[in-house]
């Protein structure tokens, strides 16, 4: 029997506490707890999939720096570890992720936001090993989503803004949010984002 689980971020008016949702169904939703030290923030994202038997999981504990961390039970998480630091002009603020990462046979896509000056926000790009994803293969130097002048005004302006992306006939389709008050999709092919993206050593 498959389950699948997702975060996202409970508010009450006053107070965020991140969460976790189990299904089987897509119809019946239960909402469990999230425990540990590590879970305090709001940029989680599950891998789809155990690597190597165990729950991994994107995070952003220091609000500047993608994190990952690994726990063999999915309801806690102690420890994280960095594993990519603002490092263009785009991104120089913070980066965080965009959704859970995808898998493809070259490794996890995941879509990333970076804040630059201005406080403009974009969408960018890495590529992660499959079976270590601490390590990133590749990564964008330039956005792959920036505002342009019709996306800029809005209830927080200047933002391009993704919770997540799917495959689809090799092509990854992106919802994405224009300063809070917008939306639209984008698509790119899966072997062309790829190759625009810069080996990491």
């Amino acid at each position: 029997e498959v389950v699948y689980f997702a975060t996202y971020t409970a508010y009450n008016g006053i107070t965020i506490l991140p969460q976790l949702i189990e299904t089987k169904d897509f119809i019946k939703f239960n909402i469990l707890t999230l425990n540990g030290k590590a879970v305090q923030n709001k940029g989680m994202a599950l891998f789809p999939r155990q690597i190597g038997g165990r729950y991994a999981m994107l995070s952003r504990q220091d609000g500047e720096n993608n994190h990952i961390m690994f726990s063999d039970n999915i309801h806690f998480w102690q420890e994280s570890q960095i594993i990519q630091e603002p490092e263009y002009p785009w991104e120089f603020f913070q980066i965080g992720n965009c959704g859970s990462p995808l898998e493809t046979d070259e490794g996890w896509i995941v879509l990333t936001h970076g804040v630059g000056p201005m406080r403009q926000y974009c969408i960018g790009a890495m590529l992660l090993d499959l079976e270590n994803p601490t390590k990133i293969i590749a990564r964008l130097d330039e956005p792959l989503l920036a505002p342009h002048e019709k996306e800029r005004e809005g209830y927080v302006p200047n933002v391009v803004y993704s919770c997540g992306a799917i495959i689809h006939n090799n092509e990854l389709v992106i919802p994405y949010a224009m300063s809070d008050i917008n939306s639209g999709i984008a698509t790119v092919k899966v072997k062309e984002l790829i190759n625009c993206m810069q080996e990491v050593a």
